[in-house]
């Protein structure tokens, strides 16, 4: 049997995350495979590092995504962009992590181009969660 929630529970799931995240976190690109799970220490090499919004994100029918992007950074190493980890305003504490894609490629998030050179810009272009249907 498929578990379903109701509207107001699936947009309260959704919002909670930038809840619990808080303000202007930061979003980590980074090289390699990502970690087991966010309690593992990072992997690969940061790439750019992008400071959110302190209200970075728009929830509506149970999707939650960046409230805009593009979002630029510059980047600070040089690699192929693999997956990102979305941490605390400190930058210290792992609440998220994913795959990473060029624009169309289906991944968790989506930046303009994958390969990455240190002083370049670098741009995410897409990221969304969808929580399940009501």
């Amino acid at each position: 049997m498929t578990i379903q929630m109701g509207t107001s529970l699936r947009n309260a799931r959704s919002a909670q995350i930038e809840i619990t995240i808080g303000t202007t976190p930061k979003v980590q690109i980074r090289t390699g495979a990502q970690p087991a799970n966010c309690a593992a220490a990072d992997s690969g090499t940061l790439l750019a590092e992008f400071t959110l919004a302190s209200d970075w994100s728009t929830q509506a029918s149970g999707v939650l995504t960046f409230s805009s992007t593009p979002i630029g950074a510059t980047a600070s190493g040089t690699g192929t962009a693999a997956h990102y980890r979305i941490k605390d305003s400190a930058g210290t504490t792992c609440h998220m992590q994913g795959s990473v894609t060029a624009t169309g490629g289906g991944g968790d998030m989506t930046v303009d181009n994958t390969s990455i050179a240190s002083g370049q810009s670098v741009q995410i272009t897409g990221w969304t969660i969808t929580e399940g249907n009501p």
